[in-house]
């Protein structure tokens, strides 16, 4: 799975707008809606164009010999009818074209949501979660801007153009050819720079992701920014990356202005000169004052289209820039899949599990093998302690056991069926992880201890925050339950986290236990009874335990003792005490102070 493409290749004339495709394609699912929009679309453009031929009647009727009021009066009742159709039609169009819009952009993001939630680790290790982030809310808004704004306004000025052309046509073929002739001079620059604008709004998203990833890591780390006095620092990186933005954008709205100042000059002046040789011929009686008013109105409007298809390109080119970021997203692929036909795990689960001469080296880190030729079996209900220094490859076990990832080499069995001939959710609802860093969710205490089975009830809830020693502190919270723990359990202490991801494992219920042990940032206290919760988590379930604290170790049916992915040791705590070898120093280094 590769790293989602930042500076991509700048695409052909051809493919430059093929990213809105992505867009069109979702908006397509709502035919009516779609079609609503069309022809109110359609009818707002018609009456616009009806409006000169009104002043033409008024002109021609109300200002020439012989007037009949009747005539008159029937002229401007037709202006003020076709300003009420036209009011009526633009209402309808804004409010279908901005539902579209905003399902759209809803649909997007709940498909890229879903697409990135079946992703595997190695993909958010190779993009940052706060680019993706803002791929989903600034890049989404930009699309819906364009949908809901910017495409029905060129679609809108596209029709006016191409039906007051036809119109100008009608009055007056000589005037309307010397316009037309000189279009292609005004759609050069278009042409020539709109490519030009793409690019750089692509850079400015990207730009606009680098602050907000910026903003995230400096507001994540505030306590150690001020506790080492590094605001100033963090200050002026905040102020490159704005920078950044600005210079950017600043390249891309020049651009776009050089584009708009062109167009509309050039536009403008060709029709002045049209005009002009139009008033001659109202002069020499060749056309009437009313066939000249209405080719001038239509004219304007005309030119006006025109200028304002050229102003909405960048934005529709911009949009195609944010619908392409979001279409990498999109198409992004698992590496980790479940087979065609998965092979049922047995039951009862047991969960044993086997490594088999497995070597695994990480996607980032392929000149290193995490794991060497290694083997171990751990048998239904077993307890084994795996020890070891720093990049020993303690946490590789892990991730191979969730299937997160694939070895190069060997094999991972889980109740005798290799992970990868298994479904992978099937695989780890047999699992229950209490990580060393717990997790707690922006959310109710409730719904952050039903993660492990989110259909258990209330009585087993408490029963599971009962053996984890978290009950007592769950019924003093201010609403019980559904009191909100703040982001990353802000409300809760240390010990209190761990305590409630204990309970959440043992709401799982599941055969196989993987624990990273995390005790040693506890004050005495909230250690003991995390110690006592993880013992009642462990019984009768076959556990794997980095472990940490010398209590878990003791208890162990066996420690592993691995080195640059690879065991070194194994046994019992007072065999492998007495052997003098790499355990014997890490317990004087870690148990001896206890």
């Amino acid at each position: 799975m590769a790293r989602i493409p930042r500076d991509p290749p700048a695409p052909t004339d051809r493919r430059k707008l093929a990213s809105l495709r992505l867009v069109w394609a979702r908006a397509l699912r709502y035919p009516g809606h779609v079609l609503a929009a069309f022809v109110a679309l359609c009818v707002s453009s018609a009456a616009t164009l009806g409006i000169p031929y009104g002043f033409k009647r008024v002109i021609d009727r109300g200002f020439s010999s012989g007037v009949d009021p009747h005539a008159v009066s029937a002229s401007f009742h037709y202006l003020l009818m076709l300003v009420l159709v036209l009011a009526a039609a633009t209402a309808t169009r804004f409010w279908f074209v901005s539902w579209i819009g905003a399902r759209v952009v809803s649909d997007l993001r709940t498909e890229v949501q879903d697409n990135l939630l079946t992703l595997s680790p190695r993909f958010f290790e190779e993009n940052r979660p706060s680019e993706i982030a803002s791929r989903l809310t600034s890049d989404t808004a930009i699309v819906e801007e364009v949908v809901s704004a910017t495409v029905s306004l060129a679609l809108r000025n596209l029709f006016t153009l191409i039906g007051g052309i036809s119109y100008m046509v009608v009055l007056s073929p000589k005037l309307a050819g010397l316009l037309i002739l000189g279009l292609p001079i005004v759609v050069a620059p278009i042409l020539l720079l709109g490519r030009r604008v793409r690019a750089f709004s692509r850079s400015s998203q990207d730009s606009i992701a680098g602050v907000g990833t910026t903003a995230t890591e400096i507001l994540g780390a505030m306590r150690v920014v001020q506790a080492f006095g590094q605001e100033g620092r963090e200050a002026g990186r905040m102020r490159v990356a704005v920078e950044a933005v600005f210079a950017v954008s600043k390249r891309r709205f020049g651009v776009r202005a050089i584009m708009t100042a062109a167009v509309i000059g050039l536009l403008f002046s060709a029709v002045t000169l049209i005009l002009w040789i139009g008033a001659i011929d109202v002069a020499e009686g060749r056309m009437t004052g009313g066939t000249i008013a209405a080719f001038v109105l239509t004219a304007g409007l005309v030119t006006g289209s025109f200028g304002a298809l050229a102003e909405v390109w960048g934005d529709i080119l911009r949009g195609s820039g944010a619908a392409s970021r979001l279409g990498e997203l999109i198409a992004a692929r698992p590496e980790i899949t479940a087979p065609a036909q998965p092979i049922a795990l047995p039951r009862p689960a047991t969960g044993a599990i086997a490594f088999d001469r497995v070597t695994f080296r990480y996607p980032t880190r392929p000149d290193r093998a995490a794991l060497e030729a290694f083997s171990l079996a751990i048998a239904p209900g077993e307890t084994v302690a795996v020890v070891g220094p720093s990049g020993a490859g303690k946490s590789t076990l892990f991730q191979l056991a969730e299937r997160f990832y694939d070895p190069q080499e060997g094999r991972v069995l889980l109740d005798g069926v290799a992970l990868p001939d298994a479904d992978p959710a099937a695989i780890r609802a047999r699992i229950a992880l209490v990580p060393q860093e717990t997790v707690i969710f922006a959310a109710s205490a409730r719904d952050n201890l039903r993660y492990g089975r989110w259909d258990a009830d209330d009585a087993a809830i408490w029963a599971a925050a009962e053996a984890a020693n978290a009950a007592d502190f769950l019924r003093e919270l201010p609403e019980g339950l559904e009191t909100f723990l703040g982001e990353g359990g802000a409300r809760l202490s240390g010990g209190q986290r761990q305590r409630l991801a204990i309970a959440r494992a043992l709401l799982r219920d599941a055969p196989l236990l993987l624990l990273d042990e995390a005790t040693s940032a506890l004050d005495a206290e909230s250690e003991r009874l995390v110690q006592d919760a993880l013992e009642r988590l462990m019984r009768g379930r076959t556990t794997i335990v980095i472990a940490h604290r010398l209590a878990t170790v003791r208890a162990a049916d066996r420690i592993i003792v691995m080195d640059k992915g690879r065991i070194v040791e194994e046994g019992r705590h007072e065999t492998l005490q007495a052997g003098g070898g790499i355990y014997a120093r890490l317990a004087r280094l870690q148990f001896e102070s206890l």
